[in-house]
């Protein structure tokens, strides 16, 4: 019980991290936060729909794809979390203003609390969702690693979402990825050193 209570606080944190870095620095410029981030963009341009309940439909589009491969326990969790950060998403972008932004400040920002929220789901084993649920089915049913289907799907998201608005933000999206991703690494490793037995 006490672990699954510590579980749920740190899911909560996380989607807390992941909300307000995409709904308060990244969305505002249109910057995917990923594949899934990316869809969520192109469904606010074309259906005006409000950024959080747009990434949702997305994620939980993708989970139930996936919840075979992903198993009841692993998908139940992973629908919390993104549960939750489309909530945080809404409540940032609902309550918080920002009147005078810089694109470069926001996306460093946003990218560090993105990667942060993320890897702190990771440290407790649950997926922030999105495309990584497709290259995951991709990836097993080809015998082989998720990492380049997931670049490849990203990748072409993100090339979809420049062409339709803006093409610069294929190139704030790749930085993104890669601040996120570094900062995702760190709060991993730190997380795998802190717990790790001494001496």
């Amino acid at each position: 019980m006490k672990r699954t209570i510590v579980k749920g606080g740190l899911v909560l944190i996380g989607a807390i991290f992941q909300g307000f870095g995409m709904g308060i620095f990244l969305f505002p410029h249109a910057i995917p936060s990923g594949g899934a981030g990316g869809m969520a963009i192109l469904i606010n341009y074309w259906l005006n729909i409000r950024m959080g309940p747009a990434l949702w439909v997305v994620n939980f589009s993708f989970l139930l794809l996936g919840v075979k491969y992903l198993g009841k326990r692993f998908a139940l969790w992973t629908f919390i979390g993104i549960t939750m950060t489309s909530f945080a998403i809404h409540f940032f972008e609902s309550h918080v203003v920002i009147l005078n932004r810089h694109i470069l400040y926001d996306l460093v920002i946003g990218s560090i609390f993105l990667g942060t929220g993320i890897g702190t789901l990771m440290r407790v084993g649950v997926s922030n969702g999105g495309v990584g649920v497709l290259a995951f089915m991709i990836s097993k049913a080809r015998s082989s690693l998720p990492g380049k289907p997931l670049l490849i799907i990203n990748c072409t998201i993100f090339l979809m979402t420049a062409a339709i608005i803006s093409w610069k933000i294929f190139f704030l999206a790749l930085l993104s990825q890669w601040i996120s991703t570094t900062v995702i690494d760190f709060v991993f490793r730190f997380h795998t050193s802190t717990s790790s037995p001494t001496g």
